[in-house]
């Protein structure tokens, strides 16, 4: 029997998603709702996941999660999509802003660039996405951020927080992207949602 890792190494975006068990094949898809983090800032953070030794650094682009990832039935793909597209109706553009680092050690060992403007945003958004055919509860309390580091050595992290500490990026949103998990584990753009929805006074 596998036991499930202590509460210090929770993994704090569930990045990896078990499947059921009794499930068909093609049956079921693994979904994830993000704010992609654009260039040049996207590339950046590749590189910084990457000189940090993270696996995930080669499969999962810079974003930051609404959704994380979730098992689906395939055959409610289409309602899912309704669903999605009727969320982004209600939500206009906004402006995120990227600045300086974060962590989750020492209950996630997880490194991060911080949303400094846009949380709310993000909030208003995940907080709908996670309704109708995609509600599901959380490992943890929702925080919007930038993964950079994850599940690496302590000295991978520490470099990670102290170098992109002076990090600062500010960019428009204007929609967020459903990804489907691909069976190597990288992610693969589905459909992109514009954000049409009325400005908020």
């Amino acid at each position: 029997m596998t036991l499930p890792p202590p509460p210090h190494r929770r993994r704090h975006d569930d990045t990896f998603v078990p499947r059921s068990a009794n499930r068909d094949v093609g049956a079921t898809a693994v979904l994830g709702v993000v704010v992609d983090v654009p260039e040049p800032w996207a590339q950046l953070l590749v590189e910084w996941r990457t000189k940090c030794g993270d696996p995930q650094a080669s499969v999962v682009p810079p974003h930051v999660t609404l959704l994380p990832p979730t098992e689906v039935a395939v055959a409610d793909r289409s309602l899912i999509a309704a669903h999605l597209a009727g969320v982004a109706r209600t939500h206009p553009p906004f402006e995120i802003h990227l600045r300086g680092t974060g962590t989750f050690r020492p209950v996630s060992e997880v490194v991060f660039v911080t949303v400094a403007r846009g949380i709310l945003d993000c909030e208003r958004i995940a907080t709908d996405v996670r309704s109708g055919p995609l509600a599901r509860p959380l490992s943890f309390p929702y925080h919007p951020h930038v993964t950079v580091a994850h599940d690496v050595p302590t000295d991978a992290l520490d470099m990670a927080a102290a170098e992109l500490a002076d990090l600062t990026a500010t960019f428009p949103v204007a929609h967020f992207t459903e990804f489907e998990q691909l069976p190597n584990g990288a992610w693969s753009v589905a459909r992109r949602y514009p954000l049409t929805g009325p400005a908020r006074g």
